[in-house]
């Protein structure tokens, strides 16, 4: 059944019964700066995204799941792959996709997951922690989780810095700066973002920020704007595709994860 771009894969529908419902939205465009096409890169028999796709329709708490893209290439591949897909335009930024895509969308969700394609090894865990943590939060627009990690000194890695619960600033840097107190982590950004539908709507009708053109960085669009943004520590591990070596890292952790068995 096709509506309005919309493909609806009956065998791919999510039916759960939770107290909230939520959506998953992953951005995913064919052409990356970075990385080659790392969309299409297979692991495992597997373009990524698709991996994405599959580990997301394993979350408890997702009630649909949909792939989010201009590109009719990766539209040929989804429909290949059975993955529910959104057409969209061409966007600035994956929010901005996904901020796009819920126009499309019938239903009203009281969550909206931002979940990035370039997450091969996902934990359907961590989609199920993030929508619990903004069922309890909803005073926040939008929940950003966080990873602490010592090892982070990239520009690939965006790091979070918080006061209590609340996001004040996103940086490609290491920050806080340890000037006066040592540190033994830092706070890493996860790519499960939460948004509740007017965050997704207000922050589409938004200009590019400053600092946002400054960092690379499209919630510090949201930052700048005054939306609340929260934060919660998740345990585990999380691995997004950036690079060539994060693609072999891929391959290999691949081998070993136990969640592949699932799909």
């Amino acid at each position: 059944m096709v509506k309005r771009g919309i493909i609806f894969q009956k065998d791919q529908m999510i039916n759960k019964k939770n107290k909230f419902n939520s959506i998953g939205l992953i951005p995913v465009r064919l052409n990356s700066s970075r990385l080659f096409r790392k969309a299409l890169l297979e692991i495992d028999k597997l373009p990524m995204f698709v991996h994405t796709y599959r580990r997301s329709l394993l979350s408890k708490k997702l009630n649909k799941v949909y792939v989010c893209t201009d590109s009719d290439k990766i539209i040929k591949i989804a429909k290949k792959y059975k993955c529910n897909f959104i057409k969209t335009g061409r966007n600035l930024t994956g929010t901005d996709r996904i901020s796009e895509a819920v126009k499309k969308i019938k239903d009203k969700y009281d969550f909206y997951i931002d979940i990035q394609g370039d997450e091969p090894l996902l934990d359907p865990n961590h989609i199920d922690k993030v929508i619990e943590w903004h069922s309890k939060n909803t005073s926040f627009d939008i929940v950003v989780p966080s990873l602490k990690s010592k090892n982070i000194d990239t520009p690939h890695i965006v790091k979070i810095v918080k006061s209590n619960k609340r996001v004040v600033y996103f940086s490609r840097s290491l920050v806080p700066n340890a000037f006066k107190k040592k540190q033994n982590y830092y706070l890493k950004h996860l790519s499960v973002i939460s948004f509740k539908l007017e965050s997704l709507k207000k922050f589409k009708l938004l200009p590019q920020s400053e600092l946002e053109k400054i960092e690379g960085i499209e919630l510090m669009r949201a930052l700048e704007n005054n939306m609340k943004i929260g934060t919660f520590n998740l345990k585990g591990t999380s691995f997004s595709v950036d690079t060539k070596d994060d693609f072999l890292k891929a391959l290999k952790f691949m081998d070993l994860d136990k969640i592949r068995k699932k799909y």
